[in-house]
């Protein structure tokens, strides 16, 4: 009688590999070793998420900042950075400007009030982005 097996790679490795598959030809799912490969739930469209939380106060947000906040200090940060600071109005558009930074980002640094800006939380203020609260 002959034994079932691979060519490709010997009987230790046929072993192993039958043990880490045992689980899903004998539940029919995945295995609790393979959990990480299974997606989230999403809500289905119109339907709110799981977990809804008051502006402000999402997951992963600074004290003082909306999650919109983060996304557009963060997208402006993206293309000014490697700026000196502090930095005026004009070296702040020519960096944006040199990046190829997208229209809506070169026209929220041509909005700026001329001066001198000490760092991307000056910026972000002076656009009346919400700046993160220090915990002292």
């Amino acid at each position: 009688m002959m034994e079932r097996g691979s060519d490709k790679h010997g009987p230790r490795l046929d072993n192993e590999q039958k043990h880490e598959t045992e689980g899903l030809v004998r539940g029919g799912g995945t295995t609790h070793a393979e959990e990480w490969k299974e997606p989230e739930a999403m809500p289905a469209p119109g339907e709110e998420s799981l977990h809804s939380y008051p502006p402000g106060h999402e997951p992963g947000v600074p004290e003082g900042m909306t999650q919109r906040d983060v996304d557009v200090r963060s997208d402006l940060a993206k293309w000014l950075s490697d700026t000196h600071w502090p930095s005026s109005k004009r070296d702040l558009l020519a960096r944006a400007q040199r990046e190829g930074a997208p229209d809506p980002i070169i026209d929220m640094v041509e909005s700026l009030p001329e001066r001198d800006y000490t760092n991307m939380a000056d910026v972000a203020k002076a656009l009346g982005i919400g700046v993160e609260k220090r915990r002292w």
